[in-house]
């Protein structure tokens, strides 16, 4: 008769010399779904909002984002605050606060459990349907831009900052218990477009920016930086135009009734996809608007080709 053979490479519990090792992996995998448990009621919302995306529109049970894997102009990313869960209906493919983390940052699942370990201190854990609490940004200071932090950065941005004076103030803000400072831009219904290095953020409610000076054209730009820029680069249009910032392309096909009241208008768009498509739908409804981004052909947007030639 054959004796039973012990298949290598797995150890038999019974064995007392590994006994203390077992325990140890099974501690170790305890421990693991844990950290996963823990991981997936952190607020996915309020994970989005750290990261610099917030919603385009939101109801009691859901919020809908433009995706953060690509540039696109209508929310196609949605959060159930109800389940803590989102799917990208772009991509047909959604989940967890974990397979979150794991896409946006490239990360494997350790490396995604440390990090949002690491953030718990700032972010909300999602709560019973019943109970649905957010965390929004608080605006608790609004004065003349005199941080030197915030100085530096327009200067890395090639931003005079007496230019700056005039359409930006420096916003100080809290999310939670923390306190953040920034570049911010108001849009006509009182909320703010904030920006430092670090981090992009948007106090409530988001909307549009417009700075009339009572012209009969238009100049339409995507955001802070795009406008800031082309008063360098471009004085004249300025002195000439007002200027429209949409703060979010989502809004290119919102604006008709402003857009409507002019007799000329100037397109500043970025140049990639998004933009190329929102410049084609902006000509479509009114074929008296004119592409601009020939002033910055071969870069991505107009501080892109600010920052590469300086403020020449």
């Amino acid at each position: 008769m054959m004796k039973p053979v012990r298949p290598t490479g797995i150890t038999l519990l019974n064995d007392s010399s590994s006994n203390h090792q077992n325990l140890n992996v099974l501690r170790a995998m305890k421990e693991k779904r844990f950290n996963c448990e823990r991981a997936r009621t952190v607020s996915i919302v309020d994970t989005m909002a750290k990261l610099g995306h917030f919603p385009v529109r939101e109801t009691e049970k859901e919020a809908w984002f433009l995706s953060p894997f690509r540039s696109e102009t209508q929310a196609s990313f949605k959060v159930s605050k109800t389940l803590n869960r989102w799917y990208d209906h772009g991509e047909g493919l959604g989940g967890n606060i974990i397979d979150l983390i794991c896409r946006l940052k490239s990360f494997g699942v350790g490396e995604t459990l440390t990090w949002l370990q690491g953030q718990t201190g700032s972010f909300s854990f999602h709560q019973p349907p019943k109970v649905v609490t957010e965390k929004r940004i608080s605006i608790n200071d609004i004065r003349p831009i005199s941080h030197v932090a915030l100085i530096d950065y327009l200067q890395k941005r090639q931003i005079p900052l007496t230019l700056a004076y005039g359409y930006i103030k420096q916003v100080h803000f809290g999310i939670g218990k923390k306190s953040f400072f920034a570049l911010g831009l108001q849009n006509k219904n009182g909320g703010w477009e904030l920006r430092n290095c670090f981090q992009k953020y948007c106090a409530f409610p988001k909307a549009i920016t417009i700075i009339e000076n009572n012209n009969p054209s238009l100049t339409v730009v995507e955001g802070m930086f795009d406008f800031l820029s082309l008063l360098v680069i471009q004085p004249k249009w300025f002195a000439e135009s007002d200027v429209l910032v949409l703060n979010s392309l989502a809004f290119a096909k919102k604006v008709n009734s402003i857009l409507e009241k002019y007799s000329g208008l100037n397109l500043a768009l970025d140049n990639d996809c998004a933009g190329d498509k929102a410049t084609q739908y902006l000509i479509g409804l009114y074929p008296i608007a004119e592409d601009r981004r020939n002033c910055y052909a071969g870069f991505k947007d107009v501080n892109e080709k600010l920052m590469h030639h300086g403020q020449e």
